[in-house]
């Protein structure tokens, strides 16, 4: 595990959402945390983490030399930042991918590896059998982005889309070349076994994203516990010979500080045995 290299997103440090006026402006919806996102990098930092994921509305609140005067200060390198899109529109999907490339212009210029993409709409009407199709297709525009930049681009299934559980995640990854970035928390939600879908497409993946999952009531949780073990999954990561750097995140808790700090003490024990 002396290969990995561990980073932390800023997502639970405010309240989870998206500028408003997306609603409008296809161009303007984009994730974000709101919350201080200096606080973030500082607690991050604190709690031993070399590296941070940022959504794309905080990454670009931020201009390029602001942004690297505060890494420089905490010691942190920004690993990736994470956009979304519905991505199975065929009118509106032009303006979805130029808000992705602006977010991969600046987490490029600051040197991240990683460029990461949820989404995949469920309709009003029920999933269609060719939004797969168009999924699959518009995530290979991504990751033309991504390559274009010197970026590794990756998709990241999620509950509420068209790709959550074991058969849609092997379903997308037949249909487009991006890297899979497995959540586990997510993956375990929608009845998946995050170690073994590991195991599955380990020639796909090169950055992942851990989290704990608590099934009743649902939430997500450090490291440290939950009812999915980690120990597994980190067993699975190694035996397919994962390199690379490893986020973990924590989609809202209390005190995000603790909750970092948490993790931070069970992968530090993990690692040593």
């Amino acid at each position: 595990m002396s290969d990995w290299k561990l980073a932390y997103h800023a997502n639970c440090w405010g309240a989870l959402g998206g500028n408003a006026q997306g609603v409008t402006s296809i161009t303007e919806l984009s994730y974000r945390t709101f919350g201080d996102m200096d606080r973030a990098l500082s607690d991050i930092a604190a709690a031993g983490y070399e590296g941070v994921e940022l959504f794309d509305g905080n990454l670009l609140d931020y201009s390029a030399a602001d942004l690297r005067k505060v890494l420089a200060d905490t010691g942190l390198t920004l690993v990736a930042t994470y956009a979304g899109g519905n991505f199975i529109f065929d009118d509106i999907l032009p303006e979805e991918l130029a808000r992705v490339a602006r977010a991969a212009d600046r987490a490029a210029e600051l040197g991240a590896p990683h460029l990461v993409v949820g989404g995949g709409a469920k309709r009003f009407d029920g999933i269609r059998d060719t939004d797969y199709q168009k999924l699959g297709a518009a995530l290979n525009k991504v990751k033309a982005i991504a390559d274009e930049r010197g970026m590794r681009g990756h998709y990241h299934p999620h509950l509420s889309t068209i790709v959550e559980g074991p058969q849609t995640v092997r379903r997308i990854f037949g249909l487009t070349e991006i890297d899979f970035c497995p959540d586990t928390a997510h993956l375990a939600a929608a009845g998946g076994s995050p170690a073994e879908l590991i195991r599955e497409h380990a020639t796909r993946i090169s950055y992942v994203h851990l989290k704990g999952f608590q099934q009743e009531p649902f939430a997500f949780t450090p490291l440290d516990r939950g009812d999915v073990p980690t120990d597994p999954i980190l067993l699975a990561m190694r035996e397919t010979g994962f390199k690379g750097w490893v986020c973990t995140e924590l989609d809202a808790w209390l005190d995000p500080a603790e909750g970092a700090r948490a993790s931070m003490n069970y992968l530090k024990a993990a690692m040593r045995t």
